[in-house]
């Protein structure tokens, strides 16, 4: 498969839906205090952090519709189910994702808690953009 197979509506869908799941994710609600806690932030720190997120949001916005692309075209090679597109997305999210992620947690001295946090987000994106890629061909 290549770009031009790739169902963009689709993969526009996963993208909004694992952004507003990241909006709920690192949200009160969740887990901004444990976040927020094992960055060392305050709510001071997290403020001025927001005054400028503009840039921010937009790159992490891109960086997911890159993600879902990439997913639905490399899980087409192994079937197009949301169990095994999901499964596609957790194999090369332990390989890669969680590695580096890991990596740089352990010798940026942040808890453990913190990559927990960041990590669960990574593999919960992916089951929603499983589950939409692979009911939406």
């Amino acid at each position: 498969m290549n770009l031009s197979d790739v169902n963009f509506l689709a993969v526009g869908l996963a993208t909004v839906l694992t952004f507003g799941l990241g909006a709920l994710w690192y949200s009160p609600l969740l887990f901004a205090k444990a976040w927020m806690a094992g960055h060392g932030y305050t709510q001071a720190d997290i403020e001025t952090l927001q005054a400028s997120i503009g840039p921010n949001y937009a790159i992490s916005f891109v960086c997911w519709f890159v993600m879902a692309a990439m997913l639905a075209m490399i899980a087409s090679h192994f079937g197009d189910s949301p169990g095994t597109i999901f499964g596609v997305g957790l194999h090369m999210w332990l390989g890669f994702s969680a590695t580096v992620g890991l990596t740089g947690n352990r010798f940026s001295n942040k808890p453990l808690s913190v990559w927990l946090i960041d990590a669960s987000y990574q593999i919960a994106s992916i089951a929603i953009m499983s589950v939409v890629l692979g009911m939406w061909r």
